[in-house]
């Protein structure tokens, strides 16, 4: 069994899957401000992608009693991951990827970017945009809103955002995606922690960005009934740029074919892992250590024995397809990726083009300055984020990208 990390210091205990000396200061001091919450349900698990976020630290698994923190979830509410293992291998694969990534991201738009067009599969989430209007009223009241929220389905965003193909070890080919609840998401995430700030239990924080909702109030009603039909988005949104990124690889791999994604639950497709979709930046009822708790995962996966989840690296390097252990010491968690070792800022800094495209040899991927900050070298080393967490997760798959579409 991996040996867990107790952080000194902190109010509540403080449990890591890496060593306190392989983290910033200034994460560390986020986690024991988390600790202090009263709310705290036992300790807080740290995963070993662990790094500085906003009021939160991205790779912490937080259970509270009784009450939420939005800044714990993060911005990027159901952010996630998304692969598919196809029936193609390597020999099917033309020599030259370059057209492939042309079409997939016309397909798929980037960045801030949404459909000019709102699909029929898109139209088709009923039950989606029929409680549209029971969202925060900033949200609804605004002219439009709607029409943009729609034309976002099925977009991949900006910053680590991406698609890309994939080999395994075998040789086969995988489709892979990582992305989230584009600005609506944002959106309400920000309005619900502005509207936690301001409730007079939250005074006396040292950080007010952790600012949490307490059971049975009417603040808490109506954030999770909005988290909630965030997360759904977010889901959605990634089976509906799986399927157009399914549409635009057909034109050049014309025997493709996938299995169905699973539409609903935490587990892989029958077909032995062969699909999987899975949040890393959401909120669950669950029940740890003898009580019932709201656990949230901002930067972590859930992990419970036999589930399959997503770790992946970045440009250039490997990821993970993932079995959880069911560990209780984590809440039943893992790591969501390599986690950042670096800002973008300083990546920008430190790094040229020339350092690009040498660091994604091999990948057909965007080599500008536009991507400089997500170069694999802004990363952790994700083999040793995977050893760290040997405890939580056996591997299913390994993977390395051929292609990759960034925003």
């Amino acid at each position: 069994m991996t040996p867990v990390h107790e952080l000194a210091g902190a109010t509540a205990p403080i449990w890591m899957w890496t060593s306190p000396q392989e983290v910033e200061s200034a994460a560390l001091d986020q986690l024991r401000t988390i600790a202090e919450l009263p709310y705290v349900h036992h300790h807080v698990a740290v995963m070993p992608d662990v790094h500085l976020g906003k009021g939160a630290t991205v790779g912490s698994v937080i259970a509270l009693r009784d009450a939420v923190s939005p800044a714990a979830v993060g911005v990027d509410i159901g952010c996630g991951m998304a692969a598919l293992r196809t029936n193609l291998t390597a020999a099917d694969l033309p020599d030259d990827l370059g057209p492939v990534r042309a079409a997939v991201e016309a397909a798929i738009p980037v960045g801030h970017r949404g459909h000019t067009e709102i699909s029929r599969r898109v139209r088709g989430y009923a039950d989606l945009w029929g409680t549209f209007g029971d969202l925060h009223p900033k949200v609804t009241g605004r002219s439009g809103s709607i029409d943009r929220v729609m034309a976002q389905m099925g977009s991949l965003g900006s910053g680590n955002h991406f698609v890309e193909l994939c080999l395994d070890t075998e040789d086969a080919v995988w489709l892979m995606l990582h992305s989230g609840s584009r600005n609506i998401g944002k959106t309400l995430a920000e309005l619900h922690i502005a509207a936690a700030k301001k409730l007079p239990h939250n005074t006396g924080l040292r950080d007010r960005d952790l600012s949490v909702f307490l059971a049975g109030t009417p603040e808490m009603a109506a954030y999770r009934a909005d988290l909630t039909w965030a997360q759904t988005y977010a889901r959605r949104n990634r089976d509906t740029m799986l399927a157009l990124y399914v549409d635009a690889l057909r034109d050049h791999l014309p025997t493709l074919r996938v299995p169905t994604p699973p539409t609903h639950g935490p587990h892989a497709a029958d077909t032995a892992f062969a699909a999987v979709n899975c949040h890393h930046n959401y909120v669950a009822e669950e029940h740890h250590y003898g009580a019932d708790v709201l656990v949230t995962r901002k930067g972590a996966i859930s992990a419970r024995a036999g589930e399959y989840g997503i770790i992946p690296g970045s440009m250039g390097t490997r990821s993970y397809i993932v079995r959880g252990l069911g560990s209780a010491e984590s809440f039943h968690s893992a790591a969501h990726g390599a986690g950042r070792r670096m800002s973008r800022t300083r990546a920008r800094k430190e790094f040229t083009t020339d350092d690009l495209v040498a660091q994604t040899t091999g990948v057909e991927c965007r080599k500008d300055p536009g991507v400089l900050d997500e170069i694999p070298a802004a990363y952790k080393d994700i083999d040793a984020v995977i050893a760290h967490q040997s405890d939580l997760v056996d591997v299913a798959a390994e993977l390395r990208a051929v292609l990759c579409v960034k925003g």
